[in-house]
């Protein structure tokens, strides 16, 4: 009985979790366009989102990619609540490349919910890209080294 218990425990736990997570989230350019910006409608940047976010922009075949998928996983369960991730594949979503000018990858598109978007090319550590997100896109003041 108190193994029933336990493991009923535990599936509510997985379940409620996964509910509470968001993970990143796969976009194409038509939901590019409806979720964060149409450039075919629009010539002055206009974010459409309600929460800050990170477009990591990539390829199935490119090694730093690889690495960076992993950390933006991670990174989307830890702002969750906060902040928005998606991908593109731009092999798949060339006009979005296009419109970007991505030339090389990685390259991430981070988006505040007011103000212009700022786009990194190449592949950086965790610890800057949660100072990216936490100064950038949340406005969280830089910690004081003078402690």
């Amino acid at each position: 009985m108190k193994k029933k218990i336990l493991l009923s425990a535990l599936i509510m736990l997985g379940l409620s979790l996964s509910v509470m997570a968001e993970d990143v989230t796969y976009l194409t350019t038509q939901q590019f366009k409806e979720r964060i910006f149409d450039y075919t409608t629009n010539t002055d940047w206009h974010y459409s989102g309600d929460k800050p976010c990170v477009i990591d922009f990539y390829t199935t075949w490119c090694g730093p990619c690889k690495r960076l998928a992993p950390i933006m996983e991670e990174l989307s369960q830890t702002y969750c609540d906060q902040v928005r991730f998606y991908k593109v594949d731009t092999e798949r979503e060339r006009e979005l490349a296009g419109v970007f000018r991505i030339s090389s990858i990685p390259q991430v598109l981070y988006i505040p919910v007011e103000g212009e978007p700022i786009i990194l090319k190449g592949l950086y550590p965790k610890e800057n890209i949660v100072e990216i997100i936490d100064e950038y896109l949340l406005k969280k003041p830089k910690p004081s080294a003078n402690k």
